[in-house]
């Protein structure tokens, strides 16, 4: 019984950890893309550098967020601690 509740746990965690991290990947991604078409449109290229791999950051970010989605819902995190009894209010 033991084993499953800190499964549930760490599942829950997971989840709750992937969901923000995913979404600041995101936002990496959309800011370097952003500094990249700058750079490209000012002709620049002395002044602002090669963003990085905007592409992965937004195709790991969005792996985290669905990953993270996906095990919060898995854990029940929606319906609260695994064996738990709702009791209804009389």
């Amino acid at each position: 019984m033991a084993a499953r509740k800190i499964r549930w746990y760490v599942k829950a965690q997971a989840g709750v950890l992937l969901l923000p991290a995913g979404l600041c990947l995101i936002g990496e991604a959309i800011t370097r893309r952003t500094i990249h078409t700058w750079a490209q449109s000012a002709q620049s290229s002395a002044l602002i550098k090669e963003p990085g791999p905007w592409f992965w950051y937004g195709t790991f970010g969005l792996i985290a967020v669905v990953a993270g989605v996906g095990l919060m819902i898995e854990s029940g995190l929606l319906r609260g601690y695994p064996g738990q009894k709702k009791q209804l209010p009389n």
